[in-house]
């Protein structure tokens, strides 16, 4: 049995572009048929920890998708971290800084003129600083959480998998993640960047009927870390669809997180 330990809250920076004028709200939304968080002007990380683990576990940021609108808090949040915890690894669900809308931030999104990459270009930067703010206070704590300060990943999915990759691109010494997991990543949003000289292992997969049709962006970060001469893994599903996370759906596209678990010990993680 698994249960939320603690909710951290994580430092800002000045933001000054960015101004959220409605409070931060949970909801079941009936557009996407899933629970989401929007409206997120104080990122936090909701610490999970496994029952019994071994010293010097390994620890796993977890990254929701949605846009930049919200967060899919559930299917791509909380039900990976039970997953992970359920396997001896410890998950930090990222609530990490979204663009700021009213009741209804699913509706707003989908309207025409939402200027959605306007947006998401003034958002992206403070939701980075919001996960390499999280890995310096995950490896910081290492000691007091029992983890291994080499073995701190990080996936995302979607709006997340940019995160991710966002992340992986302005990281410096103290704040490059051991191992990153873009999961149907939505790089449209991400600035071109040239593979780190150090880049971590990585673990990617979509599929390839995503609607979004995000499964050629997959594809082309394993052959730019594949032709850096770094550890990658991809897994590209025929179906699946686009933001399933942890939802069953009767494909083997189910089976992703075990196939990135095996990923992990494999690379010994």
């Amino acid at each position: 049995m698994t249960q939320a330990q603690q909710i951290i809250p994580l430092s800002t920076s000045s933001q000054e572009d960015v101004v959220w004028d409605t409070e931060e709200r949970e909801y079941h939304s009936d557009i996407w048929d899933n629970p989401v968080v929007t409206n997120v002007a104080e990122p936090t990380l909701t610490h999970f920890a496994p029952a019994e683990a071994a010293e010097g576990a390994s620890a796993v940021i977890v990254c929701p998708g949605g846009g930049l609108y919200a967060l899919s808090i559930e299917s791509e949040g909380t039900k990976v971290a039970e997953w992970l915890v359920d396997q001896g690894v410890h998950a930090f669900v990222l609530k990490y800084r979204l663009i700021p809308t009213g009741e209804d931030a699913i509706s707003e999104m989908q309207q025409p003129g939402s200027n959605l990459y306007e947006k998401a270009a003034k958002v992206l930067p403070l939701a980075t600083e919001d996960a390499l703010n999280a890995l310096t206070h995950i490896r910081e704590g290492a000691g007091e959480y029992g983890i291994d300060p080499e073995k701190i990943g990080i996936i995302g999915f979607s709006a997340g998998g940019a995160l991710t990759m966002s992340t992986t691109y302005q990281y410096d010494e103290a704040t490059r993640p051991n191992f990153i997991g873009p999961i149907y990543a939505w790089m449209n949003v991400v600035e071109e960047t040239p593979v780190p000289a150090d880049a971590p292992p990585m673990f990617a997969m979509c599929a390839t009927d995503d609607p979004l049709q995000l499964a050629p962006a997959s594809v082309k970060l394993y052959q730019d870390w594949i032709e850096a001469g770094k550890s990658a893994e991809l897994h590209m599903y025929s179906k699946g669809g686009h933001g399933f996370g942890m939802k069953k759906q009767d494909l083997p596209s189910d089976h992703w997180i075990e196939r990135f678990y095996e990923w992990m010990v494999e690379e010994g993680f």
